[in-house]
């Protein structure tokens, strides 16, 4: 008895199509939260820091998040969702509205901080914080010698591994 190949695919195209079809439908759930990153702001008196510092140091506490296997949403879609809405400055120094471009972002945590340079003696203060309650759930706070953007680099880094789940060190 002969079975040509056709008749052949045809019967596992058949045989297997409810499985295929299953695999095309299902819903794919994050297997992790995705986290969006703001910039930690300079909340040091006296004159601001140099510009784009809170950019470079989001950078490094996205790194931390990869580095632990979180989704992180991409700082573009941030973006253009606070362009679509229209908001200004003003309106993003309210958590509460961070919080709502979350929920449109498809974030579920998002990343908040801040730094403090007092002398010569710098503070990194990061806060994880859940998008639908608002609530805080976890903190890191690291305090080294001001020394540059390579110091506060450093400090950030270790920050946001002590907020990640798994980080190295204590909160």
């Amino acid at each position: 008895m002969r079975i040509s190949l056709r008749f052949m695919v045809a019967v596992g195209l058949l045989l297997f199509a409810p499985v295929l079809a299953g695999c095309a439908g299902a819903p794919v759930v994050p297997s992790v939260p995705a986290v969006a990153v703001w910039d930690p702001e300079d909340v040091s008196s006296g004159d601001a820091g140099e510009q784009g510092i809170g950019e470079v140091l989001a950078l490094r506490i996205v790194e931390a998040a990869r580095a632990r296997g979180l989704d992180v949403v991409e700082r573009q879609k941030l973006l253009l969702a606070v362009e679509e809405l229209r908001l200004g400055s003003s309106a993003l120094a309210d958590e509460s509205t961070r919080l709502r471009l979350g929920r449109i972002t498809g974030a579920r945590r998002m990343v908040f901080g801040g730094y403090l340079a007092v002398g010569n003696r710098v503070r990194m203060d990061l806060r994880l914080v859940d998008v639908e309650t608002g609530k805080v759930l976890r903190t890191a706070s690291r305090t080294g010698p001001a020394g540059g953007i390579e110091a506060l680099l450093e400090l950030c880094g270790k920050a946001a591994d002590d907020l990640y789940p798994g980080g190295s060190g204590g909160r």
